[in-house]
């Protein structure tokens, strides 16, 4: 897998804090849930790169989840305060992969890890847009400014 390997890039955290409606009758955060913080952590690693996900939408680019691998080790609860930790690594310009833990907050235990692979359809057609593979890879280590504008071509 590392020869496929074309870019890697920096990593993020994003803190969250459990809600109460997030909760299953066992008191826990629901399985299900954890798919909502990995991809609201997933969006803020991109808007954190220039790319809002919302103009690529408009503009015809389409970031799409392909695959989700998910491992639960621990839970958490109404009230927790955890991090989501997201790296991205580039392969074949046109598939994104996702490394994502999160981590329950103050000890840092580990609650889920997950990977995520995504691609990039442009008018229905894999793709690998410049700007964003850009973005992802060598601009990884001075992240962008939110809401900042892709590059410019040429």
């Amino acid at each position: 897998m590392a020869a496929e390997q074309e870019g890697k890039s920096d990593s993020d955290e994003l803190r969250l804090v459990v809600r109460d409606y997030e909760c299953d009758l066992q008191g826990i955060v629901n399985n299900a849930v954890y798919l909502n913080y990995l991809e609201h952590a997933r969006h803020a690693y991109l808007r954190n790169r220039g790319i809002d996900f919302a103009d690529c939408h408009r503009r015809g680019i389409e970031l799409v989840v392909a695959r989700v691998r998910i491992d639960y080790k621990r839970s958490l609860i109404s009230g927790s305060e955890f991090v989501v930790q997201s790296r991205v690594e580039v392969q074949k310009k046109v598939k994104f992969i996702f490394f994502q833990d999160i981590y329950s907050l103050p000890d840092r235990q580990l609650i889920v890890r997950a990977r995520t692979t995504s691609v990039c359809k442009v008018k229905g057609k894999l793709a690998a847009p410049a700007e964003i593979v850009l973005r992802l890879t060598e601009l990884s280590a001075a992240p962008a400014a939110p809401g900042g504008s892709p590059p410019a071509a040429g």
